[in-house]
């Protein structure tokens, strides 16, 4: 049954041949990779005005001008940054593999970590954002956006499930359709005003009092404001998933994104002072200006609609990111290695997987608002920018290769900036920021605990060429035949075990209900068997494993003694119909489990029922 839904759900296996065929093109990774980051202009305004009317009143909403500009500069230099990043180390990695080369890899695991609880973010974030969106639209579904928030978090898991190359397909749809409809929007709005055809009513331009309460008010909208540029670090991070030449074409689809963004940053933000837009309940600074230039007809509509689709699909950035990292934080064995393997439609499914159920967590916990969760958010994106683009200026220093010491002033303006928005969403936000502080020691602890594990597996199963093998030499084979009842399957079983041990014992566990039956079970298995040696253990709380685990143990110190192998057959049928597994008892599953920390063989005698 799960096969077939599996099959119905994710499409068919892939060869492994075809993973080259699902690298992406630059018009399918601007839609896949770019989404996060486009459709932060959706949010990223709304967020620096809705500081400014709170804390300044209408008379600071001019101030929304210059801290754009401040954000498209430290757009500008992180872009340039990230561009160098993706030249410097093709193998993508990001942020993470650039920090532990160059700043060592404790300060790697900072970003490595950050970047993990900032996907998962993205998601959230972007999720809760498009479902804001439906909201101001149809604004009865207001009690109900956590629930559709999660629909549409397992939607996206599913599409992503099936692979990343029909991920972008279905995704080049609603990216584009936003992109067209915000260059109208913009366009037409920026030709109303100039043409007198739309009154030109911008909020007061009257300057703030000079002193700390402005530049805190400034300082703290700027930090809002940079939301917008969540999502630039994706495309560096995933260079592997590009077509050839891979490096070349994720810097000009970083480029081509990074310029696209800059444009609805400025009209987005112009058009919101020109039109003296204010935050307004349950409608979106968006869905203001498009009432503004579209009025209430269908391209209105249009707008919200794709806003919604981009906003949600934008989560698909941290579907294709996290696995990414997720791989590359494994092949260090900072994380499980099964993090590595690729699923039947080539794509890492265990990270895809984990991706959707740190999101769906987020979400709840926050209620899905997005207000709540972009300062944490913020923090989880700029601290990997921080390192990441101070560590690029060690890389610099080191190299000293053409015109270094420009590139290296790009990086340290980024890094300055970057650092300055930490601090403020620190100090200006904290309330909102400081479950990072714990979240983060919480990571770094398990990176360096799974770490510990794959060290010591691999120093104690290593084999050193200069020492002899040591070798087991046994003068024998004790094997252990657990037996419930006398049947076909019992029968067989001891049987194999005659074949290959010198010495078969066959242990049976009686309780108190039924002694008569117990008694007769031993009198048929030594007719049966008369050559088997048939102990019947007593237990008097009905427990079968922990008087199984003692017998083994005692006759494991006498195997020793005599240099015998010993190993535990169990005797377990196999239904015809793997539903039929649950009307029986997993006694044998237990036993198992129980005997995994003996130093012991264990084996499984499968018997087949036909029916």
């Amino acid at each position: 049954m799960w096969p077939l839904l599996k099959r119905f759900l994710i499409g068919k296996p892939l060869k492994t041949l075809d993973e080259d065929a699902r690298h992406l093109s630059r018009t399918k990774a601007l839609a896949l990779l770019s989404s996060d980051a486009l459709s932060s202009v959706a949010y990223g305004t709304e967020q620096i005005i809705t500081v400014l009317m709170v804390a300044g009143g209408a008379a600071t909403l001019w101030l929304q001008l210059p801290i754009v500009g401040l954000v498209l500069i430290l757009l500008a230099a992180i872009t340039l940054s990230y561009r160098q990043i993706i030249h410097e180390y093709p193998a993508g990695g990001g942020a993470y593999l650039v920090t532990s080369t160059n700043w060592g890899r404790n300060a790697g695991l900072v970003a490595g970590g950050s970047l993990l609880v900032d996907y998962m973010l993205t998601v959230a974030v972007s999720v809760a954002s498009g479902t804001e969106a439906i909201i101001s639209a149809i604004p009865a579904l207001h009690p109900y956006n956590v629930a559709i928030g999660i629909v549409i978090i397992l939607a996206l898991t599913g599409l992503n499930l099936r692979g990343i190359r029909e991920s972008a397909g279905v995704l080049m749809v609603p990216v584009y359709l936003f992109i067209l409809i915000m260059v109208i929007m913009i366009v037409w709005g920026f030709v109303n005003i100039l043409t007198g055809n739309v009154q030109y009513q911008p909020t007061t331009n009257s300057h703030l009092a000079t002193g700390s309460v402005s530049l805190l008010l400034f300082l703290k909208a700027f930090s809002s404001g940079s939301s917008s540029l969540t999502g630039v670090e994706a495309i560096s991070n995933a260079v592997p998933n590009f077509k050839e030449p891979k490096a070349k074409n994720a810097a000009t689809t970083l480029l081509i994104m990074a310029l696209i963004l800059m444009f609805l940053l400025v009209g987005v933000t112009g058009l919101s002072f020109a039109y003296g837009i204010k935050p307004a309940a349950n409608l979106t600074v968006l869905a203001q200006i498009g009432q503004q230039v579209f009025g209430h007809g269908i391209l209105f509509y249009v707008l919200q609609i794709a806003t919604a689709a981009i906003l949600a699909v934008a989560a698909n950035t941290g579907f294709s990111a996290f696995p990414q990292l997720a791989f590359n934080l494994a092949k260090d064995k900072f994380m499980p290695h099964s993090y590595m393997d690729k699923g039947d439609r080539l794509g890492f499914s265990k990270g895809i997987i984990s991706l959707a159920f740190g999101a769906i967590v987020l979400l709840a916990i926050f209620q899905g608002s997005t207000a709540a969760l972009i300062p944490l958010y913020a923090v989880c994106v700029f601290v990997p920018f921080t390192l990441s683009q101070s560590g690029m200026i060690i890389h610099w220093w080191r190299e000293r290769g053409s015109f270094w010491y420009g590139k290296a002033i790009i990086n340290l303006v980024g890094a300055l900036l970057s650092a300055l928005l930490v601090v403020i969403l620190f100090v200006l936000h904290f309330s909102s920021v400081w479950p990072y502080l714990i979240i983060m020691p919480i990571v770094l602890r398990m990176f360096w605990v799974i770490n510990r594990h794959y060290r010591l597996v691999a120093k104690q199963l290593k084999i050193l060429s200069q020492e002899p093998i040591r070798r087991s030499r046994y003068d024998g084979a004790t094997v252990i035949v657990l037996v419930s009842n006398l049947t076909r399957a019992t029968a067989d079983a001891v049987d194999y075990a005659k074949s290959i041990g010198d010495k078969v014992l066959a242990m049976h566990v009686s309780f108190d209900s039924n002694p008569q039956k117990e008694h007769r079970l031993g009198v048929e298995f030594k007719r049966e068997f008369p050559d088997v040696r048939y102990v019947d253990i007593h237990s008097s709380y009905r427990s079968i494993t922990k008087p199984a685990v003692r017998f083994v143990d005692e006759i494991a110190k006498a195997t020793t003694a005599r240099n015998h192998s010993l190993t535990i057959l169990i005797p377990q049928f196999v239904p015809h119909h793997g539903w039929q597994n649950a009307l029986h008892n997993q006694n044998s599953n237990k036993i198992r489990v129980a005997l995994a920390s003996r130093d012991v063989t264990v084996s499984t005698y499968y018997f087949h029922l036909k029916e």
